[in-house]
């Protein structure tokens, strides 16, 4: 499964093609945001993912959200992961 980190200054319109190349390799892509900045980020590429990959009918995507805590310069983090999968 391939990981995307997604900060509050990234393109929506790039990460949801990373989105859209990693759910056509592997069929599923898990995404990290910290901060509102960054979730908002990624939910716009989500948006932008489905809308592309759910042209023909038949293909659907699922998001799964979900927190996570990791360890940045010895600070404990809350984040967003989100899981995507067709």
């Amino acid at each position: 499964m391939e990981i995307l980190k997604v900060a509050s200054r990234s393109n929506p319109n790039s990460v949801s093609g990373a989105i859209a190349g990693a759910l056509e390799q592997h069929g599923v892509v898990e995404l990290h945001a910290i901060g509102a900045g960054a979730v908002n980020q990624t939910v716009k590429a989500i948006a932008i993912a489905r809308r592309l990959i759910e042209k023909d009918e038949s293909r659907h995507i699922k998001v799964i959200p979900g927190f996570m805590e990791l360890d940045i310069g010895g600070e404990k983090k809350t984040g967003i992961r989100f899981i995507v999968e067709k």
